[in-house]
């Protein structure tokens, strides 16, 4: 049974939510019910319980209900080895950043969550994740690290905002001193986001190699594109020193392509299905949604290992696409991870293996509705 749960959970003025609340205990949640009906948006609440902006990754501003004052909140009690802890979120006054508190006072940072619960998620939108852009591959890797190392998404932040600073001060001819001074501060950053993406991604292959077989899901090869053509230097400072080396001698290049050619928002992320020996864009629809469940579920051990935390997962209409012996490995396999899941479906036979492993809701135009 999880030691770490959410045990209430209370929406206001949430998209289609005027009002919602949740009693939980520290089973798995089933949350069914039509398209459309709100299931999605129950449980990207729950996933705005973390840095970032949850698994829709949508502006603050969009998430109150239609038609009300635009300031939505979201509050739970996380129930802890060390008794319970009261965590919510909410809009800021103006409403395109949100506030977190942490036991009825103001959190010192959104990153302060993540000492009480780590989270996870998997939705139908990541299903194009092997073929589509790197773009997506690269923030599916940060989210991952950001679930063991929680300042790592700050650090992604502070990134682009600075190379954002730069390619700016290129169009403009900016100052020299003033584009070091920048570029300095992206190879400090740059040099954390590289060494957080490696250790994390080279823990995730380890345990992925030992224990993909308890789960039932095929083992998924995973590996970085380097983010230099050249040996990465080994340490801290000397990575920091060679980019900003290499931003200050490109600057002529990158002026003309108007924006900055190398760096860590380049990096991809390759997949493979090793059990074929081939990439995962070339697997088919199925495999490659067992591929990216296994690296969910490995990827929470790995969490639950190196933090104490099994993390809570978030899986999105997840138990149509499995076949029912697929199905019963990935319950299975939860249980194993002593952890609590939220799943969505339309239909609530696909959790009928569940039985009384699961806590089931029916979900209905905005209301929420526990099943007898």
């Amino acid at each position: 049974m999880p030691d770490r749960f959410i045990s209430r959970l209370r929406l206001t003025s949430f998209r289609n939510y005027a009002s919602a609340a949740l009693d939980l205990d520290a089973r798995h949640v089933v949350l069914t019910g039509e398209n459309g009906s709100g299931k999605t948006n129950l449980i990207e609440a729950v996933s705005l319980l973390s840095p970032g902006r949850g698994l829709r990754r949508a502006p603050f501003e969009t998430l109150a209900l239609a038609g009300s004052d635009g300031l939505w909140a979201v509050a739970s009690s996380i129930e802890t080895p060390y008794g319970a802890v009261d965590v919510g979120t909410g809009a800021a006054p103006d409403a395109a950043a949100r506030r977190v508190r942490i036991n009825g006072a103001n959190a010192r940072s959104v990153e302060a969550m993540s000492e009480h619960l780590r989270l996870l998620w998997l939705t139908p939108a990541m299903d194009g994740l092997f073929s589509g852009p790197s773009g997506d591959r690269r923030r599916f890797l940060d989210r991952l690290v950001t679930t063991l190392i929680p300042g790592h998404g700050a650090a992604v932040s502070d990134f682009e905002r600075a190379m954002r600073q730069r390619n700016r001060l290129l169009d403009d001819d900016g100052d020299p001193a003033w584009l070091s001074a920048i570029e300095a501060q992206m190879a400090e950053t740059a040099s954390a986001i590289h060494f957080a993406r490696t250790d994390s991604l080279g823990r995730l292959r380890a345990l992925m190699a030992s224990s993909v077989a308890d789960t039932g899901f095929p083992e998924a090869g995973i590996d970085l594109v380097p983010m230099l053509e050249e040996p990465i230097p080994t340490t801290a400072s000397g990575l920091e020193e060679d980019l900003r080396a290499r931003w200050r001698s490109a600057r002529g290049l990158d002026r003309a392509a108007g924006r900055t050619t190398m760096g860590p928002h380049r990096v991809d992320l390759e997949i493979a299905h090793m059990g074929k020996a081939m990439p995962a864009a070339l697997c088919s629809t199925g495999e490659q949604k067992a591929l990216l469940i296994g690296l969910i579920l490995v990827h929470a051990r790995l969490v639950r290992d190196m933090t104490g935390m099994a993390p809570i997962l978030l899986l999105d209409e997840v138990a149509a696409h499995l076949d029912p012996r697929r199905r019963a490995a990935l319950f299975d396999t939860l249980d194993r991870l002593d952890t609590q899941c939220f799943m969505t479906g339309t239909d609530q036979m696909l959790f009928a293996d569940l039985g009384e492993r699961a806590q089931a809701f029916s979900v209905a135009a905005g209301t929420v509705l526990a099943r007898r």
